[in-house]
């Protein structure tokens, strides 16, 4: 992808109003992939956000016509060595692991395609609303690197055959069937997605501070001990995929979009 114009502004935007703190993936023609300064921004505002009592939900939304896309292949061939695609995947596992210690709810409003990382992102947020013309995917198998720390948010969230059916075959899922699924808690027109978002978090904000936060602490102890043990795993194995040749052959494919030529 080419290189985006300055012009276009941060790349996260924070709007707060009403108690509740909107943060929005600003790189549309990106499909607001998780770069390294994507991902450097959404710590930022989490870090920030954590200590302001005046926020009582967060909703993390994008521009454009997708959510996220996942990483940027392109960032990640030119890192080149495996300890610093290892660093890329470690700063992104601190900012996953980083959504459920919030104190408040974190509701992902999915207003179009969700991909690999994107799709561990909203799988990571404590609540989901998508429009119905969504579309999941975990595709990375289908390039030569396993979506496995997408799986660790993924594999928490839906049950295990529906998980690895996403991660084995990397064939997309409907916004239904994401709901079937568990990955998000409801559809909705996209017409109707800005009110269904606004009276969700509407209900969290009425709701008493001390009790959601440490409701919300408990309920991912008991869920997830080992949640930063995982994503260390899960983060070297798919740096390992990134940096061994069916990953590079992967990488260059997607980026020239063409079909990947495996050796056999």
């Amino acid at each position: 992808m080419s290189a985006v114009p300055k012009t276009e502004g941060p790349v996260l935007l924070r709007e707060d109003r009403d108690g509740v703190a909107t943060l929005t993936l600003n790189r549309p023609q990106q499909m607001n992939l998780l770069t390294s300064e994507m991902l450097s921004a959404l710590q930022g505002a989490f870090d920030a956000i954590a200590g302001d009592k005046s926020i009582r939900v967060v909703v993390l939304t994008g521009t454009g016509k997708g959510f996220c896309a996942g990483h940027d292949l392109k960032e990640i061939k030119a890192l080149g060595e495996q300890p610093k695609i290892v660093a890329l995947f470690e700063q992104c596992s601190r900012m996953m692991a980083t959504i459920p210690k919030l104190p408040q709810p974190v509701i992902a409003k999915v207003q179009g395609a969700a991909a690999a990382a994107g799709c561990q992102l909203v799988a990571q947020c404590d609540l989901a609303v998508a429009v119905d013309t969504a579309k999941f995917v975990t595709s990375g198998v289908s390039w030569g690197f396993f979506c496995s720390t997408p799986g660790v948010a993924i594999g928490r969230n839906l049950q295990r055959k529906h998980a690895m059916e996403m991660l084995l075959t990397g064939d997309p899922i409907s916004a239904q069937r994401a709901m079937e699924w568990g990955l998000v808690n409801r559809i909705v027109p996209a017409a109707e997605l800005d009110a269904a978002v606004d009276e969700l978090a509407a209900k969290l904000v009425a709701k008493p501070p001390a009790t959601v936060a440490a409701g919300k602490r408990g309920f991912y102890q008991q869920m997830d001990m080992n949640l930063e043990q995982a994503y260390s795993l899960a983060g070297k194995v798919i740096s390992s995929d990134f940096a061994h040749p069916e990953g590079r052959e992967g990488m260059n494919a997607f980026i020239e979009k063409r079909d990947p030529s495996w050796k056999k």
